[in-house]
């Protein structure tokens, strides 16, 4: 919103006025995503981590159409825009990490289009019968002695 010698000064999407010096910029790698965002597109990415009973390939499509019918995402692959696509990033004890990836033009609409992508995700993991959690196991006691010494050992 201002570019001063000393200072730029800019309005973030949260309306939030941020100001840098001009020497920060110089000497530090910039991104304006705005500008990318138009030219390229922006990637966007989310991750939901969800049992190892629900097929991966299901998981997949969901995550997928959920993004496809998120507003601001870009449905259709260009030859620089691939259409959505989802990653397995980690495979943990007790579930797969998932990242569904999409292109956006939008820069300013960031907040809006994750906030639709998340409950499109929610609603068709919903329709498809798939809880989306990360199931942990815990141990019960069943009345047995404790595993943990009463006494530590005497030290010489």
């Amino acid at each position: 919103i201002e570019k001063t010698a000393f200072v730029t000064r800019l309005r973030t999407i949260k309306n939030e006025i941020v100001t840098i010096p001009n020497s920060f910029i110089m000497s530090s790698q910039t991104v304006n995503y705005s500008s990318s965002a138009r030219s390229y597109g922006l990637i966007i990415h989310s991750e939901v981590t969800i049992g190892y009973d629900t097929p991966w390939r299901q998981v997949h499509q969901l995550l997928i159409d959920a993004a496809k019918a998120t507003s601001g995402v870009m449905p259709e692959p260009a030859p620089s825009h691939p259409k959505p696509f989802v990653l397995e990033t980690e495979l943990q004890d007790y579930y797969p990490c998932y990242q569904i990836n999409a292109y956006i033009k939008e820069a300013d609409q960031l907040s809006q289009i994750y906030s639709d992508l998340h409950q499109n995700i929610q609603d068709y993991f919903d329709k498809a019968g798939v809880e989306i959690l990360s199931p942990h196991y815990t141990a019960f006691r069943n009345g047995n002695a404790s595993t943990i010494p009463k006494e530590k050992p005497a030290t010489d």
